[in-house]
């Protein structure tokens, strides 16, 4: 059967990533978490002490960056040069983080590069906030999640509840600060792309977001 390059966009919150595993594990496609590898290259500013709004130092950082997906027995985990740092990458700090370095074109470049390789190949499922604008803008299928931004925020704080010390009220100032950031930068904002199936998981269950993304995919087989 033929093998699609399939994107998933949208907001913080919205679950893309619980969603995107699931689509990949039914298709047995490769997943693709971009979002991780900002995460990463923030991360790995954080270490070196750069600032998100010094252009050449993070230019200089990605040339000499080593950022890999390895597929383990606790599942896909973010290698640094040579150092899991998947769960390090999760920190509130590190998500504000990312926020800024994504809106950077060196960055950008970098990974654009790296997840366009990745897809060569198809049979993938990526995850992000830009994928089927900017980085796969030929897509077999796309999707743009969303929900209520009361609902993300209380999805996203059962996910760090007990690992970052964040009340939901914190939790959901800082998605909306993030929503803000995204949406409003120059370089490529937070939106659906034209051709993009927009799903609204407010009330939606796991299994009816898959089912519907599923019906789209078999159209497109």
């Amino acid at each position: 059967m033929k093998k699609l390059l399939i994107t998933i966009d949208g907001p913080a919150g919205a679950g893309k990533t619980t969603l995107s595993r699931a689509l990949a594990d039914r298709l047995s496609y490769t997943y693709i978490d971009t979002g991780a590898l900002y995460r990463g290259v923030a991360l790995a500013a954080l270490y070196a002490g750069i600032d998100p709004e010094d252009e050449a130092g993070l230019e200089g950082l990605c040339r000499r960056l080593r950022l890999e997906f390895i597929r383990t027995g606790r599942g896909t985990r973010l290698i640094l040069e040579g150092k899991d740092i998947t769960d390090q990458i999760r920190t509130p700090e590190v998500t504000m983080l990312s926020s800024a370095v994504s809106a950077k074109p060196a960055v950008r470049r970098f990974l654009l590069d790296v997840q366009r390789r990745m897809g060569e190949n198809k049979g993938a499922v990526f995850e992000g906030r830009d994928m089927g604008t900017v980085v796969f803008p030929d897509a077999d299928v796309k999707f743009f999640l969303d929900a209520s931004p009361e609902v993300r925020a209380a999805r996203r704080y059962k996910e760090v509840e007990g690992v970052t010390g964040q009340t939901l009220e914190e939790v959901e100032r800082d998605l909306r600060i993030r929503d803000r950031n995204d949406s409003s930068r120059s370089l490529a904002p937070l939106k659906p792309a034209p051709d993009a199936i927009r799903i609204d998981s407010t009330a939606l269950s796991l299994e009816a977001v898959i089912d519907t993304m599923l019906a789209h995919i078999q159209t497109r087989r």
